[in-house]
């Protein structure tokens, strides 16, 4: 027995040398519980390389078979004789829940560990799911655990989508979508979804139909927005890069028309985007005496990509506000507002009607009392120039 204790198992597992062997650990619980308990002791506390022992062991051993004697070792750190002790003249394990530092970081990685191993039956997995829902739920897991699920394996074998339908239902039934979208965000889980599926598969057609009809439409539909927003950060850091790199406009702007087409995108939704991009497309001086100027190179080298993107009265209001939001968040620029917005109006970027709508009463509150009175010189100018204009109108009738 003490040879046998020598020659420890691989991470990765071992083909053992002989059939007779082989036979008597896939049924001999005392057999199962020795190969195990060594690939825990070589694994140490890691437990990644903990995982990737007990992923690579369950080709050769029966699991399901022993499923209850895994749980004894993985809990207790062997195999529990009548009474819930520890048998005596058993090898055991110091990698166990019992022997886990007392804290909610180890726990969670234990739950990982234990919820997500192949070797259960379906009826034992769905089971799992429904408890791993309501823990999510009420917040005694945390939903990094979900992470194990996305295990090639598991994927590929199109275990993880099934657990994930129990566990997501289970957690629904005890909270709101807002509580699954939140817990996830937390984690960063929530760009992943997709990942439940194999590569061939990952698509949002193909997550939003499975989950449908499994009577899931709010994961559904939370996931579609996920992957809008992913595609729209995607899109976002790609014009970024085009103008760094000084792309010309001629490329740019066909290339943001597709991504419209190809996305769903709406020009309102694009408007934002571009802007946001221009404004991080090079670096701002620290001095605000001279911001103001770069601002205004800046603004008129991309004024033509702006216009091709405010063809709507809605687009234009966007525009604004976003300018507002931006000048009001760096403090830099709180000077540069009216300035930015009079060079998009000569520009045929924004017109009167939108400056004025914005002015009246489509601004936010954000540093509204500085930009409506940096404004107030050129929306008299505006009116006026709106009044002579009808003044002539009908003169000319």
């Amino acid at each position: 027995m003490s040879n046998q204790r020598q020659q420890k198992p691989t991470l990765t597992g071992q083909r053992f040398k002989t059939r007779k062997r082989d036979e008597k650990e896939r049924f001999d619980p005392t057999q199962f519980q020795e190969s195990i308990v060594q690939g825990l002791n070589q694994s140490g506390t890691d437990l990644e390389a903990v995982a990737k022992f007990l992923d690579a062991s369950g080709a050769k051993l029966d699991y399901r078979r022993y499923v209850e004697t895994l749980f004894d070792i993985l809990v207790a750190g062997g195999m529990l004789a009548p009474g819930g002790t520890l048998s005596d003249d058993m090898t055991c394990t110091e990698f166990c829940l019992f022997k886990a530092q007392e804290d909610m970081e180890t726990m969670q990685a234990y739950a990982q560990l234990l919820l997500f191993l192949k070797g259960f039956t379906e009826s034992e997995r769905n089971k799992l799911a429904m408890l791993a829902g309501i823990l999510l739920a009420n917040g005694n897991l945390s939903a990094a655990i979900l992470s194990s699920l996305f295990n090639e394996n598991l994927v590929k074998e199109g275990v993880s989508a099934c657990f994930a339908v129990k566990l997501f239902k289970s957690w629904l039934s005890e909270k709101d979508i807002n509580s699954v979208s939140s817990g996830l965000r937390k984690v960063g889980m929530d760009s992943r979804l997709m990942e439940l599926f194999p590569a061939n598969k990952r698509s949002c057609e193909h997550f939003s139909k499975y989950f449908s009809d499994a009577g899931l439409t709010e994961l559904s539909d939370f996931a579609k927005n996920q992957q809008s927003i992913g595609a729209r950060k995607e899109l976002q850091k790609e014009l970024e890069e085009q103008m760094s790199r000084g792309e010309p406009l001629k490329d740019i702007i066909p290339y943001v028309r597709e991504e419209i087409k190809k996305n769903n995108i709406s020009e309102q939704t694009m408007i934002g985007l571009i802007w946001a991009s221009v404004m991080s497309s090079v670096e701002w001086n620290k001095k605000e005496e001279l911001v103001t100027e770069q601002a205004i190179k800046l603004l008129k080298q991309y004024s033509p990509l702006l216009k091709s993107f405010t063809s709507q009265g809605l687009s234009e209001l966007t525009l604004l506000l976003k300018i507002q939001e931006y000048c009001y968040d760096n403090i830099h620029f709180m000077k540069t507002f009216q300035k930015m917005v009079v060079l998009l109006y000569k520009a045929d970027v924004l017109s009167e009607e939108a400056i004025l709508k914005w002015y009246n009463d489509a601004h936010v509150a954000k540093g509204k009392s500085v930009f409506l009175e940096q404004m107030k010189k050129f929306v008299e100018w505006l009116k006026n120039a709106e009044e002579e204009s009808e003044s002539e109108e009908e003169e000319a009738d």
